[in-house]
């Protein structure tokens, strides 16, 4: 950044201390330690570019820009409570720096403490690698990346930020036996369906926080005489992250409504309910559902992974509302 370093790092301590105060505001940052990784974490060093929609379609704005205003815009904007595109390829999203609230609440809803290990799946820009290693020190985090370029530039982003955790650059599906077992696992993209292979790397009691169909779910690892588990509900707040590439094979992005009423069709939650069961129910099936149960909120629904199948649910694992999800 050259001449721009020390205003860049005044001005980045302002933005960063008042988007900290915005997510506070918001509910969020409740443990001390999360809020002074935040604080203390400066997201510009793990973005110094990403895309912004401009007239013409995406447009960058980066840190060396010989635009002052551009460069203005630039750190304003790495301040922002939202996500930023940080990789397109061919027109499509394939990383980006997810919504700092978002991240403060998924981080929170872990309940980490020290002396914990946690596998991150999905590289990004190395930003939640460092809040991670912020909280935990660096040995105790791992993330990994399919992508080796994203995996690269995460490793200098983290190195810029004094962070040094395991960046590996692997297929996330199948996890980083190597560095296990871990405590937590925290997913930053979208999953079709819970890949086996983590179950196998966690402790008993482990915990994995993961975007699945819009939510977020939360499983908890657990043992039981026929052998390894996980099972939990979602999460109340909804999540849209990109999807997790590598050994799992996508699903449907968008289900379709079926020519249902719009305000039905365009409803967040049911869209959830058609998204998670989209494998089993056609639309009309899954608003019959929804009108029965009340339009049922995401914490009613869970997942179970056991006995090398898993299914979602409505309510109760073993009871009547219960639908297969694809094998990984």
């Amino acid at each position: 950044m050259g001449p721009d370093l020390d205003r860049f790092a005044a001005a980045g301590a302002e933005a960063r201390w008042a988007m900290v105060r915005g997510i506070v505001a918001g509910g969020a940052l409740k443990d001390p330690a999360w809020r002074a990784a935040f604080e203390e974490v400066p997201r510009h060093l793990f973005v110094p570019y990403y895309f912004v929609t401009g007239p013409r379609g995406p447009e960058r704005l980066w840190c060396e820009d010989p635009d002052p205003a551009r460069r203005d815009q630039w750190l304003h904007g790495a301040y922002t409570d939202g996500a930023l595109a940080t990789r397109i390829q061919d027109g499509e999203l394939v990383s980006s720096s997810s919504q700092p609230s978002l991240m403060a609440r998924m981080l929170e809803e872990l309940e980490m403490r020290a002396g914990q290990t946690v596998l991150e799946i999905g590289a990004g820009t190395g930003y939640n690698a460092a809040l991670l290693a912020h909280r935990l020190g660096d040995e105790a985090v791992t993330t990994i990346d399919l992508d080796p370029e994203i995996t690269e530039s995460a490793r200098r982003h983290l190195a810029g930020a004094g962070r040094h955790p395991a960046v590996i650059t692997g297929d996330g599906a199948r996890g980083c036996p190597e560095r296990g077992p871990y405590d937590r696992i925290i997913v930053t993209c979208t999953l079709p369906s819970v890949p086996q292979a983590w179950l196998a790397q966690c402790r008993p009691g482990a915990r994995i926080l993961a975007p699945f169909a819009t939510g977020l779910i939360m499983l908890r690892v657990q043992e039981a005489p026929h052998g390894t588990y996980a099972e939990g509900r979602f999460l109340h707040t909804p999540a849209y992250f990109v999807p997790l590439r590598g050994a799992v094979p996508p699903r449907v992005r968008h289900p379709h409504t079926g020519g249902l009423p719009r305000r039905v069709a365009e409803n967040e939650l049911f869209r959830f309910l058609l998204t998670l069961t989209q494998s089993t129910l056609d639309p009309r099936e899954a608003l019959a559902l929804w009108q029965r149960e009340k339009c049922p909120e995401r914490e009613r629904f869970g997942v179970t992974v056991r006995d090398g199948r898993q299914w979602a649910w409505l309510d109760d694992p073993e009871g009547p509302y219960a639908w297969p999800l694809p094998a990984d």
